[in-house]
């Protein structure tokens, strides 16, 4: 059974899996560019790696202690979130959009309409 976060990413327009690292991370893409790493402990989601608006990114930060810097990543850029029940689902998937359209706004026009025409 995939952890219910994977679904929601997978559940993004051309949101794909990939393995670039080895086993693990798992890398979430769009567009073949990546939106979020997930790090699975226990067969479960402990730490999901997300892109953010450097304003948010420094907000985030300051009003959960469950958000970090990216781990191994551009600090100023992406937060490093642990799933540890702090943060509501809802929060979470609210972060993993925020990365997606940051991600998705990045791509060429012509790649992005591509997306965007999708059914799924």
């Amino acid at each position: 059974m995939r952890d219910p976060l994977i679904t929601y990413c997978l559940s993004k327009k051309a949101a794909a899996e990939d393995y670039p690292f080895g086993p693990l991370p798992l890398v979430m893409k769009v567009g073949g560019k990546m939106f979020a790493l997930i790090t699975i402990t226990e067969e479960k989601v402990s730490h999901i790696s997300l892109k953010c608006d450097p304003l948010i990114a420094e907000n985030l930060r300051e009003q959960h202690e469950a958000v970090q810097p990216g781990y191994h990543l551009n600090k100023k850029h992406w937060n490093t979130v642990a799933i540890d029940g702090s943060l509501t689902e809802a929060d979470v998937h609210d972060m993993i959009d925020h990365s997606y359209d940051l991600v998705l706004k990045s791509l060429p026009k012509t790649q992005r309409l591509a997306i965007s025409q999708r059914l799924v």
